[in-house]
């Protein structure tokens, strides 16, 4: 029986040890393909679960630390265990920087502007360790999906709306979601519009037409028409046109630059960007490496050919050639390990931004990859969820 025992004890150490050590490769090993990509996105999101993991094979490798193949287990699992702690080790120097971005667009006592009630259900901290292992707690809000607000060459559109429990005109943000602006429908994204929502803002997820069937500007035609729509319907929407914010990810940040910095018959105070591509041009020309999405098929499908075939629609499509005056308060958080959009186009554009007098708060996340919060409680997540509800606070006061 003891025999027996240490046999499959032996099992379980080459299984936890083998399995955490695959996973925790990809915190550092950048994703060669779209098929591996969730991989590399979701590594460094779960890096609390995978030192878990590591340590655990680290003991069990340890009781039989004379055997040659133990050994190896556990000079791997050591291995491994010092890299999970890389996010949370570069965590502190990410949220200083962060705070001191803050501080310097919005002013050293931007919190003491935000309003009691908004502050007083804002997250206590940037990271809790409690909320990356049980996840973000939930609170009721109301949702009413379905909403059509247009429907060009036949295409129905829809929008769907996450409302605070009280019944109101409320500040509001205008969700577009990301996808290569090729996928994705309204509801994606539904944790952190329920999550603003239960915080007190209306938060309108819009939809849009889809590259290669509908080259660009489709897309931000769609964009305007929803904003046109949710101005016409601000009553029954409960949605407050004063205080009006756009967010975006990938795809969705890149059409909410684009909408919220050209002129528009309704007044958008601030910008949430997500990871959106800023000069399609170069980012046409300067790849990242590995390239997992295959960005210039991507590109090509949106504007229909390269920037040789078309360089003025290239031109018109990025938000980069639009910051020549003052705009509209803009967040930009980015992954330093993005391989899909650079970090270094959305710092670009941040350095524009402060060139032309707008007001612009920069978040990198070093150990993050494109995408990182679809693990909605993860590390990066976490800190970039406490910097944003408190920009739209700010912003939206």
């Amino acid at each position: 029986m003891p025999n027996l025992f240490n046999a499959l004890l032996e099992g379980l150490t080459l299984l936890i040890g083998g399995v955490a050590f695959f996973l925790t490769a990809w915190i550092v090993v950048p994703a060669p393909t779209f098929a591996l990509l969730p991989l590399g996105v979701g590594a460094p999101e779960v890096s609390p679960w995978l030192m878990g993991a590591n340590a655990i094979a680290v003991l069990l490798a340890l009781r039989f630390v004379r055997k040659r193949w133990q050994r190896i287990v556990l000079a791997c699992s050591l291995f491994s265990l010092v890299i999970s702690t890389l996010p949370l080790s570069q965590f502190p120097a990410a949220n200083q920087r962060a705070e001191a971005s803050m501080q310097a667009a919005l002013g050293t006592n931007y919190l003491a502007q935000i309003a009691p009630t908004f502050q007083a259900q804002m997250r206590p901290k940037p990271f809790v360790l409690r909320d990356a292992f049980l996840g973000i707690p939930e609170q009721p809000v109301r949702t009413t999906a379905g909403i059509q607000f247009a429907a060009p060459n036949g295409e129905p559109l829809t929008l769907t709306v996450y409302h605070p429990p009280q019944v109101g005109k409320h500040p509001t943000i205008v969700a577009i979601y990301g996808g290569a602006w090729q996928r994705g429908s309204p509801n994606d994204d539904a944790p952190f519009s329920r999550y603003m929502a239960a915080r007190g803002y209306t938060v309108v997820a819009i939809d849009y037409r889809h590259a290669p069937r509908y080259p660009f500007p489709a897309q931000l035609e769609d964009v305007r028409s929803a904003l046109t729509y949710i101005q016409q319907h601000a009553e029954a929407l409960e949605v407050d046109v004063t205080r009006l914010a756009l967010m975006g990810r990938s795809a969705g940040a890149h059409l909410a630059m684009l909408a919220a910095y050209q002129p528009s018959s309704i007044a958008i105070r601030a910008v949430v960007n997500y990871y959106g591509p800023v000069d399609l041009t170069k980012g046409y020309y300067d790849l990242p490496n590995p390239d997992p999405i295959n960005s210039r098929a991507v590109l090509k499908a949106l504007l229909g050919g390269s920037p040789e075939q078309f360089p003025a629609l290239y031109r018109q499509a990025s938000p980069s050639e639009l910051i020549n005056k003052p705009l509209p308060t803009s967040l930009l958080v980015y992954g330093g390990r993005d391989h899909l959009v650079q970090a270094k186009f959305g710092r670009s554009l941040y350095d524009r931004l402060q060139a032309t007098g707008s007001r612009a708060v920069w978040l990198e996340i070093p150990w993050a990859e494109h995408a990182f919060d679809k693990v909605f409680n993860g590390v990066s997540n976490q800190l970039a969820l406490y910097y944003t509800e408190r920009f739209l606070a700010w912003t939206l006061r």
